[in-house]
């Protein structure tokens, strides 16, 4: 049995069963204005954080989210749309197509703002999605793309992208590892199928966005996840996993490279009332500025005793310096 085979049978079963503790997110329901959230649906949020960012989803996007659980961020994304097929849902197992078709209906007792007709459900696979180029505003997945192989994430990446209009935004939830997993743990196919067994670290998880040709990566938010130990997995050491939420922008990409933000920032405190880099970035005297890694680099090249470039946060909400 392959490992996608195994995990399509994990989520079959998690359809048919809802099982809490399949995965532990980190982020409390969304409270919103006139948005209740089914019990079943926060029953079935198999996500590892969130990807429904308000910033992401003004003007009506045309919203794309692969592997859809119970529903849950599907319901969310419809609440900043609320059109007729505004936001598209694709997955693989039957069993949860139709499990969230009747959330769905809960969610309509629910909330008197939403129709079942506000999210279209889709048959499909993430390394070929059922879905025309250029038509995606925002797409989404959560805690999907770490099950994939490295040819398979690839592929899983190249569709995000095919789909997405330009400037389109791909926003995602994943586990990360900076530790190395040994043989045993790589190749369980289980924990591979929750999402484990596959995480990357940060540099390689950017690196396989950049790789693509997205231009702009935002890291939105870095937070503690779970411990594999010794008692539970075939492991010999604690492996320390995290979560980690990126928008991935469909920017041209730069001569110089990809623009990625973790979380930096300019502070200028020199004698003048700005600094001008002449290469477009402009620090108001002691005015925090966010900015990409690469700028970074480039202001700490400059030798300057007035301006300080602080360390990575791996929380990023907009602004900045590109």
């Amino acid at each position: 049995m392959s490992y996608l085979e195994t995990t399509h049978n994990v989520y079959k079963e998690a359809a048919l069963t809802p099982d809490v503790g399949l995965c532990c997110t980190t982020n409390p329901i969304w409270e919103l204005p006139g948005l209740k959230i089914p019990r079943i649906m926060q029953e079935m949020n198999y996500g590892c954080g969130s990807t429904v960012h308000a910033r992401d989803l003004t003007n009506n996007p045309k919203t794309l989210y692969v592997g859809v659980g119970g529903g849950m961020e599907l319901l969310q994304f419809a609440y900043f749309s609320r059109q007729k097929g505004g936001v598209v849902g694709v997955d693989v197992v039957d069993e949860m197509l139709e499990a969230s078709r009747k959330n769905f209906v809960e969610a309509e007792a629910l909330n008197p703002w939403f129709k079942s007709e506000f999210v279209e459900l889709k048959k499909g696979d993430a390394m070929n999605l059922p879905v025309d180029d250029n038509s995606i505003d925002v797409a989404a997945q959560n805690c999907l793309f770490n099950i994939f192989k490295e040819d398979d994430l690839k592929k899983a990446i190249e569709e995000m992208y095919r789909v997405l209009k330009p400037h389109g935004r791909l926003v995602m939830s994943d586990p990360t590892c900076e530790q190395p997993m040994n043989e045993t743990l790589r190749n369980d196919e289980r924990l591979r199928a929750l999402c484990l067994s596959g995480s990357l670290p940060i540099k390689d998880y950017v690196k396989a966005l950049t790789d693509v040709g997205f231009g702009t990566i935002e890291i939105r938010a870095r937070k503690p996840y779970r411990i594999l130990d010794p008692k539970h997995y075939p492991t010999d050491e604690l492996i320390y996993i995290e979560s980690i939420e990126v928008a991935a922008i469909k920017d041209p990409m730069p001569e110089d490279g990809p623009c990625v933000f973790t979380g930096k920032a300019a502070i200028y405190f020199g004698e003048d009332d700005y600094f001008d880099d002449k290469k477009g970035h402009v620090l108001l005297k002691n005015q925090p500025l966010a900015i990409c890694d690469k700028t970074a680099g480039a202001l700490k090249a400059l030798g300057r005793d007035d301006v300080y470039i602080s360390e990575s946060t791996f929380h990023y909400d907009g602004g900045g310096c590109c």
